[in-house]
């Protein structure tokens, strides 16, 4: 789909990659770009439509789809991280993972799915990661979570497909946002990411692979958990 002419609504719009999305969007010319945040008054890009919108509150999504009944493009970006650990952190951490990324985006995307239909038929972005393919101890909660929000975008794509509704998923590793803060390698510069996501949009792709890291992860997935996990036999981790 294009891009340019198309009305977009943004979740987690506030900030980081989904303030950058909101930019790139009405830079490539998107006609109107919705700014979904807990918090709208913390939208500040200019010519954005701030929307009051909780992914985790089932009225407070249904109230969005409401509101924007002209929607052609959403992206499903709002997420967090509790970095729950698989064996140390208390399990209610992982049901706030899975409540945030798995049913927040498939609740957004169960509201937009008939506005999206009802417009021609549109496109879904989830903002996945590379941790939807490759697991690590310390966030266990939040790749397990990605890991099934990529199930649900597979899914989304195979159900969506009669009403012409493309669904692209974007995997990328660490970014330069507050989320990763504390990591000190290297991070991908989530203005690039953004473009790029779009970029794959308008040509169809099912997934966008931002990063060097995601792609090689990507790589890995047919050759087993001997190659996804080099420390099982002494080697360095893929991320």
């Amino acid at each position: 789909m294009k891009v340019q002419g198309s009305v977009a609504f943004v979740t987690g719009a506030n900030r980081g990659l989904g303030e950058q999305f909101v930019r790139a969007l009405l830079d490539a010319g998107a006609d109107k770009v919705y700014a979904g945040a807990r918090d709208p008054a913390k939208v500040t890009v200019p010519g954005a439509v701030p929307v009051p919108v909780d992914i985790t509150d089932h009225d407070s999504v249904r109230a969005a789809a409401d509101q924007a009944q002209d929607v052609t493009l959403l992206i499903n970006n709002a997420g967090s991280t509790t970095r729950a650990h698989i064996l140390t952190t208390e399990l209610d951490s992982f049901q706030t993972e899975f409540e945030t990324h798995v049913l927040g985006t498939l609740a957004m995307s169960r509201a937009f799915a008939p506005v999206l239909g009802g417009n021609g038929g549109g496109a879904i972005v989830n903002v996945l990661s590379v941790l939807s393919w490759v697991s690590i101890t310390a966030s266990a909660g939040y790749a397990a979570a990605k890991s099934a929000e990529w199930s649900v975008t597979n899914a989304l794509r195979v159900a969506l497909t009669e009403q012409r509704t493309q669904v692209t998923a974007l995997h990328v590793s660490y970014l330069a946002t507050d989320m990763a803060a504390a990591v000190t390698g290297p991070k991908a510069d989530p203005a690039a990411v953004a473009r790029a996501t779009l970029d794959g949009v308008e040509a169809g792709l099912h997934e966008v692979l931002a990063d060097d890291v995601s792609r090689r992860v990507h790589a890995a997935l047919s050759q087993g958990p001997e190659a996804l996990y080099p420390q099982l036999h002494g080697g360095q981790s893929l991320i």
